[in-house]
């Protein structure tokens, strides 16, 4: 039996697998800085590059912003714009970076993206160039932080051999067992990009173990593991119905296609997880 804290576990173990490389990857790739010219000093903005032009705002108008932000923003961005449970991060956002003067942050906050799941704010003007004036706060902010840069971009990730990736999920990596380019992976970078892609690959959150359960009167069931630890087992059945059952009490079967991403992490080398990325990011 694998209890589902040892799932929760190995969850958290794939996360820092999927960073460990892209972060080693970037500190190898990043160029040593170029010692000042005699008589001319460098001047940099913090590690994220110039900061955007835009148009110069108040105090006022970015501290009102900021209480407007927290009540309708936070709760999906974050309270800093910094990225929430469902909401990007606005300080890294090229739409905002492009923004002058709320021209085109005001049209999503009027509705440009309610397909995508942004919703509509009925704001009046001024309290829409609250909201800008804090956003662009906060990216400004963030842009003239110093140290290393904030999160990893997609880039990062582009330094493995597809041709190679391709070679490994087909052979020794075993990934064909369970996957398909042009079955249940058709698509999948167009699902999933970036960090995400990555942690997919070696952990899918979306997996769904499943059980087989035989009980001591001859009752069969079987459907979605629900839950699992080393006293109960429970499940739910095809109608919906959730039952649990003393694990000593029943026989019972756990299948989880998961599982075979947890023997691979034990295999992976670095360079496999780079090539075997590349190769996944083309299918789009």
């Amino acid at each position: 039996m694998r209890p589902m804290t040892t799932r929760i576990k190995l969850t958290c173990v794939a996360v820092v697998a999927a960073a460990y490389p892209v972060l080693v990857a970037t500190m190898q790739a990043a160029p040593q800085a170029a010692a000042p010219q005699s008589g001319k000093p460098t001047i940099t903005v913090g590690s994220q590059g110039p900061l955007p032009v835009h148009a110069t705002f108040t105090k006022e108008q970015i501290n009102d912003g900021s209480g407007l932000f927290l009540q309708n923003c936070a709760f999906c961005h974050g309270k800093d714009a910094g990225g929430g449970e469902s909401g990007p991060d606005l300080t890294r956002s090229k739409l905002v970076a492009s923004d002058k003067e709320g021209e085109k942050i005001s049209e999503v906050l009027h509705g440009s993206r309610v397909g995508k799941g942004m919703p509509r704010f009925d704001l009046p003007n001024a309290q829409v160039m609250w909201l800008v004036a804090y956003v662009h706060s906060q990216q400004d902010a963030a842009m003239s932080q110093t140290g290393d840069r904030k999160g990893v971009d997609e880039s990062d990730l582009h330094t493995g051999n597809a041709t190679l990736g391709k070679a490994y999920f087909e052979g020794p990596g075993g990934c064909t067992r369970c996957h398909s380019a042009t079955g249940n992976l058709a698509g999948v970078a167009t699902r999933y990009s970036g960090l995400k892609l990555e942690e997919q690959m070696l952990y899918p959150e979306s997996s769904k173990a499943s059980v087989s359960v035989r009980t001591a009167s001859g009752q069969s069931f079987k459907g979605p593991l629900e839950y699992q630890d080393e006293f109960t087992i429970g499940m739910r059945d095809g109608s919906g119905t959730y039952h649990s059952w003393p694990a000593a009490a029943i026989t019972y079967t756990v299948s989880d296609p998961a599982q075979a991403h947890v023997v691979a992490l034990a295999r992976y080398t670095d360079a496999d997880i780079h090539n075997v990325l590349a190769y996944i990011q083309t299918l789009k």
